[in-house]
This record gives structure tokens, sequence and C-alpha cells, in this order.
């Protein structure tokens, strides 16, 4: 398994790769591409948030409480909400991650488990497609991929690590294809994640038009009961 500083590492070089690209590539904005480069530096952390050593899962989760209020700022301005109000939310946004998610997720999960994942990879890109509020598709587009290479360098740097090449001939270690995966020995993680996996394809095939949003209709006999 690669340590920590190799998958910072990785992810970083990789994000600074990604952003080059879509700067003189692309012809992307370079600040807006700097971001998604950031992200993608990011992201190749992620998967650590499952970890058994509590000092890097607390570290990353205060970058996770810091980078999402950031993207919500955007979105909360445009929503109405005044400055003092914006930044208190932003703010409870950060403790309720840093605090309250954190716990949570220490409890839920396991190292290796479906966090460690192709599912798990979409997902952490789709939140950020969808909490970042911007018009353009393709500048909520380039953040999102930018999550997900960071995400899926980390995925594939545990699975170059499960190789032992110590000995004449190359063996696998007990590791490998833990993390490169579509699901796990845990039936309720697997499902759960698949769950949340379709929640977030849907709500952004909402978001863009691509889906009808599904309305519930009251039967007859509860309207004229509650009537």
């Amino acid at each position: 398994m690669a340590a920590f500083r190799e998958h910072l590492t990785f992810s970083c070089g990789l994000g600074a790769g990604y952003t080059a690209t879509l700067v003189y590539g692309l012809g992307q904005e370079w600040s807006h591409s700097l971001v998604a480069g950031l992200l993608c530096g990011f992201a190749g952390m992620l998967p650590d948030l499952d970890s058994d050593s509590g000092k890097p899962a607390r570290e990353i989760f205060g970058l996770v409480g810091t980078v999402i209020p950031l993207i919500l700022l955007r979105r909360l301005y445009r929503a109405g909400f005044d400055p003092e109000t914006t930044l208190l939310l932003a703010a409870t946004a950060y403790l309720l991650i840093r605090f309250g998610v954190s716990r949570l997720f220490y409890r839920i999960t396991v190292h290796r488990g479906m966090f460690h994942s192709l599912p798990a990879a979409l997902i952490a890109a789709q939140i950020v497609f969808l909490a970042h509020d911007r018009p353009e598709l393709l500048d909520r587009i380039v953040l999102a991929v930018g999550v997900f290479l960071g995400f899926l360098s980390h995925l594939i740097l545990d699975e170059i690590y499960s190789v032992d090449i110590g000995g004449v001939v190359p063996k696998l270690k007990s590791s490998a294809g833990s993390a490169l995966k579509l699901a796990s020995q845990s039936m309720p993680a697997t499902f759960a994640t698949w769950t949340l996996l379709c929640l977030l394809t849907y709500a952004i095939g909402v978001q863009q038009g691509y889906v009808q949003p599904i309305h519930l209709e009251v039967p007859a006999v509860l309207k004229k009961a509650t009537g």
C-alpha cells in the first residue's frame, strides 16, 4: 500500500498535468483550470478518509470541511443570502463536516471498504458537480473530472503497490484488487454506495433537464381524508 505522502505527490503531479492540459491544450481559463488541478491533488487523499490511523484522516476531514464550504459559497450567494448569513452557513458546514460527519464516517466505514472503489470516485465527482454553482456546464465538468482523476490516482497507486516485486517472480499481496473494485464483501455497504451513486446521477439528470423529476401523487382516498 502506498504511503500518504506518495499518494499526495502522485495526485498533485497529476493535478499539475491536468491544469497544463486544460490551459495549453484546451484553452481553458487559467484560474478555473488551477482550481481543477488543486481539486485533483486534494482528491488524491480522499480515499484515506477511511484510514485506520487517526491523524491523516483528521487532517483530510479538516481539508474537506474547508473545501466544500468554499465550493458552496457561490451557490449560497446566488440563493439570495446576505454576506453575513453566507459566512455563517459556510462556518456551520465546516463544523458539521469536521466534527459531525467525520465521527459518523469513522463508525460506518472500514479501511479499504466501499470508499476505496470506483463508485466512490464517481460519487466524489458528482458531489462537486452538484455543489459548484456555475452556469457553464463545461466548467462544472472540468472540476468534477479533476476530482475523479485525483481519487482514481489513489486507487491505481494502491493497486500498483499491491504487487510484491521483491522476489524473483512478482507476487500479488493480499490487498490486491481491494481498491479498484465495484463491490465489497459487505452487501449493505455495496448497496448503500450504489444507491447513493444512482441518486446523485438522477439529481444531475434532473438538474440538467435530461430526466423528468418524479412527482408522487397523493391517492384520491387520502386527499378526501385530509380534505
